[in-house]
């Protein structure tokens, strides 16, 4: 990333955001607080300007903080600003400030930005589709819980002696409307998927993988912004919270390497029901798992393994744009060299 002269931060909440701009470490930050809303983004824009920042000059920084940073994070794109978003577990580890307020925390995420400008990814909007799909599944997901809370208490007031039928009807009533919900969810995050050419083809050789059904395929679309992102098998892995990481340090630190499990949740969940159905209906990895169980390691961790094993092929098939072929054997070229 080209170096610039400006780093804001930005520190935003429900109703207002705090922005500091940062130039060098020997200048003192300029902060100022504006509404979270359009005319706040315009405000915002035209004091950047009074400052002689500009989209050329400047790199702008914020947390990701879901759906309070989403208006602004389009608004500023739209004006040409480049913009960052970063996870906020990165910005606390960088800094030990005891102090902390908006204004506070926006001028250390300007400074986050500056110390790690070789390192900054720039942030681009979603298109339409994915933004739809995204939503579509964060509802689905929610009217399961709903769902799940229903019939939890349907199962409660079943198990009574005194029977109340209103009380279970309602809740039956319930229960049926939820599922009709979540079903009119899927169809439509399936015609969603046929308008985009790319995105339907996509899902057809994904889907091709044993065990790699709709749901998994769609939140690894939004997550890899339509496989743009991500490709790679250990970024994602690392990313799902699925890949072991080393702790160690000199001879007195040693730590066996375990998946942090962090990340989003939904998608390593269903990478997760995908390793337990190739375990239970793949010969090959059922054979594997029995195998490594056999050896004394835990199931859990070769069932790790084995979702590592499908974020391989998942990129690899993402990356070709070839089918999943069954019994498929990768050969080192160098091998058939030597025996020519």
């Amino acid at each position: 990333m080209q170096k610039r002269r400006f780093y804001i931060g930005i520190d935003i909440a429900d109703k207002t955001f705090y922005a500091s701009i940062f130039s060098t470490p020997q200048k003192p930050h300029i902060s100022k607080e504006f509404t979270n809303s359009m005319d706040g983004f315009q405000q915002f824009v035209a004091w950047l300007k009074q400052q002689k920042v500009s989209p050329g000059n400047s790199i702008i920084c914020m947390e990701a903080t879901g759906v309070y940073c989403d208006n602004l994070c389009y608004y500023v794109s739209s004006q040409n600003y480049p913009l960052v978003l970063e996870a906020p577990h990165k910005v606390k580890k960088a800094f030990t400030h005891l102090d902390k307020n908006d204004r506070v925390d926006s001028q250390q995420i300007s400074e986050y930005a500056y110390r790690f400008k070789d390192k900054l990814t720039l942030w681009e909007p979603k298109s339409y589709i994915l933004e739809q799909i995204q939503v579509l599944l964060t509802t689905r997901e929610q009217l399961l819980k709903q769902r799940s809370a229903n019939k939890n208490s349907l199962k409660a007031v079943k198990r009574k002696y005194v029977r109340t039928p209103l009380a279970e009807k309602t809740f039956q009533q319930s229960i049926d409307h939820l599922s009709k919900q979540v079903e009119t969810i899927e169809k439509e995050i399936e015609k969603l998927i046929k308008k985009d050419t790319d995105f339907h083809q996509m899902k057809t050789l994904i889907t091709s993988i044993p065990a790699v059904g709709n749901l998994l395929y769609y939140n690894l679309l939004v997550t890899t912004k339509g496989f743009t992102e991500n490709i790679n098998s250990k970024n994602l892995a690392s990313y799902f919270g699925i890949a072991p990481h080393e702790h160690s340090s000199g001879s007195s630190i040693f730590k066996k390497a375990k998946s942090q499990r962090r990340g989003p949740k939904r998608p390593r969940k269903f990478i997760y029901l995908a390793s337990l159905s190739l375990r239970t209906h793949n010969k090959c990895i059922k054979m594997y798992f029995m195998r490594k169980v056999a050896e004394g390691k835990s199931g859990r961790l070769v069932l790790n393994n084995i979702a590592n094993k499908l974020i391989k092929i998942i990129c690899a098939i993402a990356r070709d744009r070839k089918p999943y072929i069954e019994g498929y054997l990768s050969i080192n070229p160098q091998i058939l060299l030597n025996n020519t």
